[in-house]
C-alpha cells in the first residue's frame, strides 16, 4: 500500500471541505466575475480531475459517479471533450451541494482502492497522482480567492472566517541587496526530484545583469503614500494600458481598501477586507490585491522598477530576504513565457500549462492563501496584468 501517498491525498482532500465549510450553499453556487468560479465548482472539478486523468485510465472496473459531470466539470482539456461554459459556472444550481459532496466521497473511495493497488500504480500513475494533488491545493487556493472576491460584493461585507488570522510579516526597514552580473541557473531540471510544473522546467543558463532588489515587499503604509501623492491620477507613471485600466474602472486604491468615508463601512480611517472582514489598513502590512499595472506604476512613482523573474529566483537564496512565501504573490516584470528546451507533459496535461504562454504575466513567491508546502523558489504562477483578485503585490528592484 502507498500509505503516504493515501493520508497525504486523504489531508489534502478534507483539507478543501475545511475551506469551503465556513461558505454556506447559497455562497458556495455563485459566481462574481468571469475570472472566479463558485466553491461548488472547485470541489466538483478537482475530483473530476481525478476520474478523467487517474481512476479511469487506472483504476478496473472504476464505474463514473455521474456521465453528465465530464461536461459540467471540466475545465479547459479540450483533449477530454466539451465543457460547459466557464463564465455560466454561477448558474449551476444543480446538481446541489450535496450530490457534489456525494460525487467526492465517491471518488476518494475509489482513489483509496487505487493506491492500496500496487499492481494498477504504475509510474505514470503515480505522477498522475502527484499532479492531482498539486492541481487540488492550486484550487485551493482560488477558493479562497474567489470567495472574498463574492463576499465583498454583497454590499453588507460578510467576514468569510472571522478567526482568520494573517502570517505576520517583517516590518523593518526597507534595504538594497547587491547581486552581481553573470550567467546563473533558472528553473528545474526536468528529472529533479520533488514535484514541479512542467513549466518550471528544464532547467537553464541565464545572464543577468548586476541589479539590486529589496529585501522586504512594500507596504500598504508606502502604497497609500502613493495614492496621497495623486499616483493614480499622476499619467506620467503608468503604461498606457494600465492608464486605461484605471479611467475605465474607476481604480484609486487597491482592490478592497476601504477610503474614509466609504458607506458600506463609515470610518474616519482607511479599512481594507480581508477573509477576516473589514480591518483597520495596518500600515507595516504588505500591500495586495494589486494588478502588475498599479505595481508597475508604484515602482516608477519610487523611481525603482520591477524584478524580472530571473532577479528574483537568483534573490530568493539571499539569507537577507525576507517574505518570500506565505505573504503576496509578487509581480515581476517578466512575460509569461516557455523557458528554453520547454516541453509540456504528455497525455490531456499538456494542455495544464503551456497553451497559456501568451498575453500574461509572471509571479513568483506564494500568498497567504497558498498551502502549506506549496511554495517553492522555482514556482511560475502567472495572470493577466489587469488581474487584482488575488493576493498580489510587489518587491522592488533597481540596476546596480
Amino acid at each position: 500500500m502507498h500509505s503516504s501517498q493515501l493520508n497525504r491525498y486523504s489531508y489534502l482532500r478534507q483539507h478543501s471541505l475545511n475551506l469551503a465549510a465556513p461558505l454556506s450553499a447559497e455562497d458556495q453556487c455563485v459566481q462574481s466575475m468571469p475570472d472566479t468560479s463558485p466553491t461548488k465548482w472547485h470541489l466538483a472539478h478537482t475530483s473530476w480531475f481525478f476520474e478523467n486523468l487517474v481512476l479511469l485510465p487506472f483504476l478496473p472496473g472504476y464505474r463514473v459517479f455521474d456521465s453528465s459531470f465530464a461536461y459540467l466539470f471540466n475545465s479547459y482539456y479540450e483533449a477530454l471533450g466539451p465543457r460547459y461554459p466557464r463564465l455560466q459556472r454561477g448558474l449551476l444550481t444543480r446538481p446541489a451541494l450535496s450530490q457534489v459532496l456525494a460525487f467526492r466521497q465517491h471518488v476518494d473511495a475509489s482513489m483509496q482502492q487505487l493506491l492500496s493497488n500496487t499492481d494498477a500504480l504504475n509510474e505514470q500513475a503515480l505522477a498522475l497522482i502527484e499532479l492531482g494533488m498539486n492541481h487540488e491545493q492550486q484550487h485551493q487556493e482560488l477558493l479562497l480567492t474567489d470567495a472574498l472576491h463574492l463576499l465583498f460584493c454583497n454590499p453588507q461585507l460578510p467576514a468569510y472566517n472571522t478567526n482568520f488570522t494573517h502570517p505576520p510579516a517583517y516590518g523593518a526597514e526597507l534595504q538594497w541587496l547587491a547581486f552581481d552580473e553573470g550567467l546563473t541557473t533558472i528553473g528545474r531540471a526536468v528529472d529533479q526530484a520533488g514535484f514541479s510544473f512542467d513549466n518550471e522546467t528544464p532547467k537553464h543558463q541565464r545572464f543577468v545583469q548586476s541589479f539590486q532588489m529589496a529585501n522586504r515587499l512594500v507596504n500598504c503604509g508606502e502604497y497609500l503614500s502613493f495614492i496621497q501623492d495623486g499616483g493614480y491620477d499622476n499619467a506620467d507613471l503608468w503604461l498606457s494600458e494600465g492608464r486605461l485600466q484605471v479611467q475605465q474602472n474607476s481604480w484609486q486604491c487597491p482592490l478592497y481598501w476601504l477610503a474614509p468615508g466609504d458607506p458600506r463601512s463609515p470610518s474616519d480611517h482607511w479599512q481594507v477586507f480581508g477573509l477576516n472582514g473589514v480591518q483597520e489598513i495596518d500600515l507595516q502590512a504588505p500591500v495586495a490585491n494589486l494588478s502588475f499595472y498599479e505595481a508597475s506604476a508604484f515602482a516608477q512613482w519610487s523611481g525603482a522598477r520591477l524584478p524580472t523573474e530571473f532577479e528574483w529566483e537568483i534573490a530568493s537564496a539571499h539569507t537577507a530576504m525576507h517574505d518570500l512565501h506565505a505573504q503576496v504573490w509578487q509581480w515581476t516584470r517578466s512575460a509569461y513565457e516557455p523557458y528554453p528546451g520547454f516541453m509540456p507533459a504528455t497525455g490531456a496535461v499538456r494542455e495544464y500549462n503551456g497553451k497559456f504562454m501568451v498575453g500574461q504575466q509572471v509571479l513568483r513567491g506564494s500568498s497567504l492563501a497558498t498551502p502549506e508546502h506549496h511554495s517553492r523558489h522555482t514556482y511560475r504562477n502567472f495572470f493577466p496584468p489587469a488581474a487584482r483578485w488575488q493576493f498580489s503585490g510587489l518587491r522592488l528592484a533597481k540596476d546596480h
